[in-house]
């Protein structure tokens, strides 16, 4: 399944609309470019209901919330819906600021199609819930696929639940990795609507990447690029010898 709905992504480009923070934004388009698909990024107000009407999919990070990118967002949101695009939200440090958790709160309202984040950053969501049910919870409430990072990534619709185990140590340490990875699942719900299939593929892609960047890498520094050259030569080969998906 990942190798054929990476095999599409390759033959159709589709282009991702990212509102994502401004320390994401070179890496994450890297990541997408050599993954095969297509970025755009403006935030202009002009323009944003045009870019996402044209778009395959829409990416909402909360890296960067800023008053221009939060009037953003809720148009690109608006847009989406009425053009049937589907959109990933990424919640960053939602657990940093109960603003910041109250628009990400209603964001998750409108109901993407994904939504990607950490335990910190459920917690600040949900408040106590916690573990596979609170998880299936969260979904079902939601209408969403809940993909939860972690040591073996928990990706659930409240009914399904995928688990994908890939990774390196280093995709912790290097700025925008997570918001990247947030791109590519949207850039995979373009090509697949099944969003569990989606996220899981787009999860073991990254995963796996970051695997075979970390086997020649030196440090950080090195992983990053080297992280983009892995998206650009994965094979389905490797895709099916190195997936961890339950």
């Amino acid at each position: 399944m990942v190798a054929g709905c990476l095999a599409v992504l390759r033959e159709q480009r589709p282009r991702v609309h990212c509102i994502t923070n401004s320390v994401a934004q070179a890496f994450t388009a890297n990541c997408l470019l050599a993954l095969g698909a297509v970025p755009s990024m403006t935030i202009a107000p002009e323009e944003v209901p045009d870019f996402v009407a044209s778009a395959d999919a829409l990416l909402i990070n909360l890296g960067t919330l800023d008053r221009p990118r939060r009037d953003a967002a809720m148009t690109a949101i608006e847009v989406a819906g009425e053009e049937g695009r589907p959109w990933v939200l990424d919640p960053v440090f939602v657990d940093a600021s109960k603003g910041r958790a109250e628009f990400a709160a209603e964001l998750a309202r409108r109901e993407p199609a994904v939504i990607r984040l950490n335990e910190d950053e459920f917690h600040a969501l949900t408040g106590d819930m916690d573990g596979v049910a609170g998880i299936a919870d969260f979904a079902v409430r939601l209408l969403s696929v809940v993909a939860l990072t972690g040591p073996a990534d928990m990706i659930t619709d409240g009914t399904r639940l995928v688990t994908v185990a890939n990774g390196h140590p280093f995709m912790g340490r290097v700025t925008a990795v997570g918001c990247a990875s947030a791109a590519v699942v949207a850039a995979f719900l373009a090509v697949e609507p099944d969003a569990l299939n989606a996220a899981a593929a787009a999860f073991a892609v990254m995963g796996i990447a970051g695997e075979v960047a970390g086997e020649s890498a030196f440090g950080p520094g090195t992983f990053a690029t080297r992280l983009i050259d892995a998206l650009y030569d994965l094979e389905p080969g490797a895709l099916q010898e190195r997936a961890k998906i339950v």
